[in-house]
């Protein structure tokens, strides 16, 4: 049988995930490994996965790649990242290495809202290059499939414009990104004294304006002590449900205040960071199908000695995923191999766990896991190459890339060579 494209010589082929589902708790260990495997591409999908013979005798195709023995794993899924800014605040960086806190650095006016005047002066063409070029070090390093946050510029017209920006990276780059408004990522300097006042603007003008926009598919808020407070946070959460967008939170990061119990009772799909999340909260998030995404590299760029409790969360049974936090302050990495070392060196997750969570659970988190996430039949064929000895390597080397090849929907889209 004719398909696009095989991939045979797989020394060590990491489904992942065969029924492409996501895995929780200590399911999150089991992560499917055929040795000496074979992929059959057609249309763009995984149309066979089996042994390399099998797949060699079974179909044929004009484009044949050569694994030679290499390992092979899902694509990436990055569900946590601010990549449209326009300047980067490497000085803040300098200052938590002499001791300020970044809760210091935000409340006198650095951190998020240092970040709002640039990107509100800055063209969306300028945001666009920008953003590319960062995405594209991200592809380089194995993501296949990202969630894109607005939130540096707090107005209507700067955030609208900051999701055009998001939308075109969607329609012109070779990954899949998706959308989240987050006008609810600090208190403008204006508002700083008059939280209801902005929340009104977000409520009664944001909003309605992202929904008729129809580029959002979710809303994000930053709920902690110093930002939106749980009632606050409630407040905005259910508004932009009421205009049909999916919810996500920023939860517990610093402090230990209900974020992830707040998540549970309004059905957010994902409760993100949790550094400081109770023992409650982990089994609120369990009972109503909250999914945890962890953040250890902005902790590890904070540096906290604390970590999210990610053995805690995978005995109680939760789909722990994890992501980059990408953005100009708290974490500027673009690395998913190196938070899934940093999953493991912190927060005590096993290779395969980690690797899990970079994947099958991450896509779950922002909607995508029936599209990607895994080497399942019928899925994209999101794949990464690896010149390594098995997936164990790829928490294990920290630094350089031992990442080959890199494909979307069954094309090359990065290569090393």
């Amino acid at each position: 049988m004719q398909v696009d494209l095989i991939i045979r010589n797989i020394r060590e082929l990491v489904c992942v995930s065969v029924d492409g589902k996501p895995r929780c708790g200590s399911a999150m260990q089991d992560i499917d490994v055929i040795t000496e495997a074979g992929i059959a591409v057609r249309d763009g999908r995984i149309y066979d996965v089996a042994r390399s013979e099998i797949i060699t005798g079974q179909y044929t195709a004009e484009c044949i790649i050569d694994a030679a023995g290499k390992v092979v794993t899902p694509g990436f899924v990055d569900p946590h990242t601010h990549p449209v800014f326009a300047h980067t605040r490497e000085k803040e960086f300098e200052q938590r290495i002499q001791g300020v806190s970044y809760v210091d650095i935000a409340q006198s006016g650095g951190g998020i809202l240092s970040t709002l005047t640039s990107t509100r002066q800055a063209d969306e063409e300028l945001l666009y290059q920008l953003a590319k070029e960062r995405i594209g070090k991200m592809i380089a390093l194995g993501t296949t499939t990202l969630e894109a946050k607005s939130g540096y510029g707090l107005t209507t017209q700067s955030e609208l414009a900051q999701l055009r920006v998001i939308d075109r990276l969607a329609k012109t780059l070779p990954i899949d990104i998706v959308p989240t408004f987050m006008g609810a990522h600090e208190f403008p300097l204006e508002y700083k004294q008059n939280h209801q006042g902005y929340i009104d603007i977000l409520c009664r003008e944001m909003l309605p304006a992202v929904a008729e926009q129809g580029i959002a598919r979710y809303c994000d808020i930053f709920t902690e002590a110093h930002v939106y407070s749980l009632e606050e946070s409630r407040q905005v959460l259910m508004c932009a449900q009421k205009h049909g967008l999916q919810l996500k939170m920023h939860a517990d990061e610093i402090e230990p205040m209900g974020g992830a119990e707040l998540a549970a009772q309004l059905g957010c799909i994902s409760a993100d960071h949790l550094g400081m999340t109770s023992t409650e909260g982990i089994t609120a998030m369990q009972k109503a199908g909250v999914i945890p995404v962890l953040l250890p590299a902005t902790l590890f760029s904070l540096g906290s000695k604390t970590y999210a409790p990610a053995r805690e969360m995978l005995e109680a049974g939760l789909p722990v995923a994890l992501a980059t936090d990408f953005n100009p302050g708290s974490c500027n990495c673009d690395s998913m191999p190196f938070v899934i070392t940093l999953a493991c060196l912190m927060m005590r997750m096993t290779p395969a766990e980690a690797l899990t969570a970079a994947t099958i659970n991450a896509a779950a988190a922002i909607g995508m896991d029936r599209l990607t996430g895994s080497i399942s039949i019928g899925k994209q064929a999101d794949l990464l190459i690896w010149d390594i000895p098995s997936y164990r390597f790829i928490p294990y080397h920290i630094g350089s890339s031992y990442l080959q090849t890199v494909l979307k929907k069954g094309a090359v889209i990065w290569s090393a060579e």
